[in-house]
């Protein structure tokens, strides 16, 4: 009777969620979202394996390093983070820029218009809308602040309006530059798209002045400050919790760096009932009756394994469920930085940014879970997350460290993992329905 239940529910889910996740996934600005980010995916990948290295192993408080007390047999431990670090400034710190390059040349073919140069000009337009130099004693310098995945909504942005920009103005004939056919076609190529790319810088630079006198930090402060104004007036109740990490995970889903975005306000927000509970374990050796039993904790030890949007259980059903071939090396490849929490190589290579089938889960499993996690406290079943634990612990080890060894919280945590997997695997099972369109 259960298996007819549940066949019967698979079915009505798929005949919903299938054909609407698939005309969306056909879409040609989600399929060239998508195919920029399974482009970047090698360098993704080398970013996190670098952030596992030097966060896990190299770091003093990293869990490895903690675990084999690395800090005693190598003083300068962290010195070596500046061997590896490197790669992250080539891959990671710079993918904003990346993005909005691939994401313009693929939106640009598919509309048969010139790839290369929409993309180089969304390149452009991205710097001439990005915050101005600071000034130094060596000169000039720009920050990196929206380089990196701080800057991906704004990247994608830019790049899809670019692109409609330079489509809409290479259709006017008015606008081209017509070159005699003896001259070489890369020429040909330059002049034909030498007004529209005038134009459209011109319409950026304009917009960037006006934006700019309104807020210092141009287009982007404007966007990330938008962002984080309704948090501001949170308190520290497990509702909060829940709007933080609603907020933070449909911001990753969008393309903009969630944790990074509401980390200002979070932190804000749970600083002094985190310092409140450190004293009171500090002062009475246990975890029990803390006087903050709900703070951000709870969210990092039941509801972010794997990373955000609890993707540990997304990586576990796809490896129970998936028949997609390119799904399963993803996970595979996913699943050593996903142990410690580190998971770039799943956003950014399934992709989970905006794919329509998985962001539903994406934002649901770690609501659900601190729930869980929440009634169980509440109940006084478990003690709160008090004692400070690095945030590359793996999954469930994190619970129990955190509560000070509390053998109940890890099957707590335990369960959430498997609930994550449970609410992951419908849509998962839905993913192998839907054809990719590339």
């Amino acid at each position: 009777m259960s298996n007819n239940l549940m066949n019967k529910f698979s079915e009505k889910f798929e005949q919903v969620v299938v054909p609407i996740a698939g005309k969306l996934t056909a879409q040609r600005h989600i399929c060239a979202i998508k195919d920029a980010f399974i482009m970047l995916f090698p360098l993704t990948m080398a970013g996190s394996l670098m952030l596992l290295i030097n966060f896990t192993i190299l770091a003093p408080d990293g869990f490895i390093a903690s675990m084999l007390k690395l800090h005693y047999f190598f003083p300068n431990l962290a010195k070596y983070q500046e061997i590896f670090s490197p790669i992250l400034r080539g891959s990671t710190d710079i993918m904003a820029l990346l993005i909005v390059f691939l994401v313009a040349k693929n939106l640009a073919d598919s509309m048969e218009s010139d790839g290369m140069m929409t993309g180089l000009t969304a390149i452009s337009v991205f710097l001439i809308i990005y915050p101005s130099y600071i000034p130094t004693d060596a000169g000039n310098a720009l920050s990196m602040k929206y380089m990196g995945p701080q800057g991906l909504f704004v990247a994608l942005l830019t790049a899809i309006i670019v692109t409609e920009l330079m489509a809409y103005l290479s259709k006017i004939k008015r606008l081209e530059i017509k070159m005699p056919e003896q001259v070489p076609p890369a020429v040909t190529r330059s002049f034909k798209a030498l007004v529209p790319i005038i134009i459209t810088t011109v319409i950026f630079a304009v917009l960037n002045y006006i934006v700019t006198g309104v807020v210092e930090g141009g287009i982007h402060d404007l966007v990330y400050s938008v962002l984080q104004k309704p948090l501001t007036s949170l308190g520290t109740n497990i509702i909060s919790v829940i709007v933080i990490a609603i907020v933070s995970n449909l911001l990753w889903s969008m393309g903009i760096h969630g944790p990074n975005t509401v980390a200002a306000i979070r932190d804000t927000i749970f600083a002094e009932a985190n310092a409140a509970n450190l004293q009171y374990v500090s002062e009475h050796g246990t975890a029990w009756g803390a006087p903050y039993p709900v703070t951000w904790a709870i969210n990092d030890a039941f509801g972010n394994m794997g990373g955000s949007g609890m993707t540990i259980g997304l990586l576990i059903a796809i490896f129970i469920f998936s028949k997609k071939l390119e799904n399963r090396e993803i996970a595979k490849l996913s699943i050593a930085p996903g142990i410690f929490n580190i998971n770039e190589p799943v956003i950014f290579g399934l992709p989970i940014i905006l794919n329509p089938i998985m962001i539903v889960p994406f934002i649901l499993a770690p609501v659900v879970n601190i729930i869980i996690a929440y009634t169980f406290i509440t109940l006084q079943i478990i003690p709160p997350i008090t004692y400070g634990v690095p945030w590359t612990t793996p999954g469930p080890i994190m619970a129990f460290l955190g509560t000070g060894g509390n053998f109940m919280a890890l099957v707590v945590s335990i369960l959430c993992l498997i609930v994550s997997v449970l609410i992951y695997t419908p849509f998962v099972i839905a993913a192998n329905k839907i054809k990719d369109v590339s």
